[in-house]
């Protein structure tokens, strides 16, 4: 039973519920795009899949970060959320076990482009749904929920390529499935409180600076560049975690960096949702992402300066642990300080390229700096951008 007044309340239900679909969100791509799609570009282009795999992943970017401020902004002017989930999911899944009938590595990079397209028009307008259904005083709890996306992604990877349980064929066919079953329980039955104070316009008789203080746009920028800048971080980290340990002891293989990555995927589940409690009760949806971004660049220092395995897993807990936490919440408490209602689902399209434009940066800044100066140099680079997103929250205006 919810204590307090609830008439600004959502119901546990939709929140619970809501939190499934971001989670098959999740599931829609991690799997595919860090085990499924490696195989199958290596199937169709075993001379150069690496260059093949790169090509496609840079497209497949592009197309996510132009697909999700389109289809954001689209469901903001038809403002029908659920139908463009409906039909975002149905093209994505459509095209994901379509992968398998491709025959080049050109056939699949357009079929990716356009995945990406049916993917985002499900993303977008799900993601722009909380903000017009959850209230401030419960982002902190929807942020604490949002942590199981990642954990639940993961995972799925690790059932669908359990040997025995499908084939390459059927595991597009599993995965499009198990996100079905995540997403459509609450397009079909999460029956929101509406929330018109959370969609209304501004108030005409509300002077500008008026908005404006209450809305300050220098936070909502300082928030886009923290994350973009943890996101670099956390881009570098999940694209050579298994190259790095392996530099320190060359019998850590991937099972056990798997083990050791699904584990703070785990864990962070309870801390986030104790931070987004927290952040709830004494309205103070920033200083849990200041203090973890803080805690982050703290692990990343641990990492730079290892010389041994413990120490190296050690650092690794600190950062992934407070990183995971930081975004989980950063999705939610963003919400909070986005100005416009009537353009929510454009502007978080816009926050999206925080997610996206990392994985263009991030290979170029690991050959700048790894072949010369090793992998301590970069992590103790990342422990500076984490810093430095650290006081851009520290210093953000309420």
């Amino acid at each position: 039973m919810e204590l307090g007044d609830t008439r600004h309340r959502q119901t546990s239900r939709f929140l619970w519920l809501y939190a499934l679909a971001a989670a098959g969100g999740a599931v829609a791509y991690v799997p595919f795009l860090t085990l499924l799609l490696p195989v199958r570009v290596g199937e169709l282009e075993a001379t150069d899949t690496i260059g093949a795999l790169a090509y496609i992943a840079f497209a497949g970017a592009i197309s996510a970060s132009i697909s999700n401020i389109a289809f954001g902004w689209l469901s903001d002017i038809t403002r029908n959320r659920r139908g463009w989930i409906l039909a975002g999911l149905a093209l994505s899944s459509v095209l994901l076990v379509s992968v398998r009938r491709t025959d080049s590595a050109a056939e699949l990079l357009g079929v990716i482009v356009v995945w990406q397209i049916g993917l985002n028009m499900m993303l977008a307008p799900l993601a722009a749904w909380a903000g017009d259904c959850v209230p401030d005083e419960q982002k902190g709890r929807l942020g604490g929920l949002l942590a199981f996306a990642p954990a639940l992604g993961a995972l799925s990877g690790a059932l669908v390529t359990i040997p025995g349980v499908a084939d390459a064929d059927a595991r597009l066919s599993l995965v499009a499935a198990i996100v079905a079953i995540c997403v459509l329980p609450v397009v079909l039955f999460g029956k929101p409180i509406a929330m018109p104070h959370l969609t209304a316009a501004p108030a005409a008789s509300e002077s500008d600076a008026a908005v404006a203080h209450r809305q300050p746009r220098s936070t909502v920028a300082r928030m886009w560049l923290a994350r973009l800048l943890v996101q670099i971080a956390e881009a570098a980290l999940f694209a050579y975690l298994l190259v790095w340990f392996a530099t320190i002891d060359a019998d850590f293989g991937d099972n056990r960096t798997a083990t050791v990555f699904t584990l703070v995927l785990g864990l962070s589940i309870p801390l986030a949702m104790l931070a987004g409690r927290w952040s709830d009760r004494n309205d103070r949806p920033l200083l849990p992402l200041a203090i973890g971004s803080g805690i982050g660049a703290a692990g990343l220092v641990i990492m730079g300066i290892a010389d041994t395995l413990s120490s190296a897993i050690f650092g690794y807990v600190i950062f992934g642990l407070a990183t995971s936490v930081f975004l989980a919440l950063h999705s939610s408490q963003t919400l909070r300080f986005l100005p416009k209602p009537a353009t929510r689902g454009r502007d978080l399209g816009i926050f999206n390229l925080t997610n996206t434009v990392p994985s263009l940066i991030m290979p170029w800044l690991t050959l700048a700096l790894v072949p010369l100066f090793g992998f301590d140099a970069l992590f103790l680079l990342l422990a500076g951008l984490a810093g430095i997103a650290t006081v851009l929250l520290l210093t953000a205006k309420r």
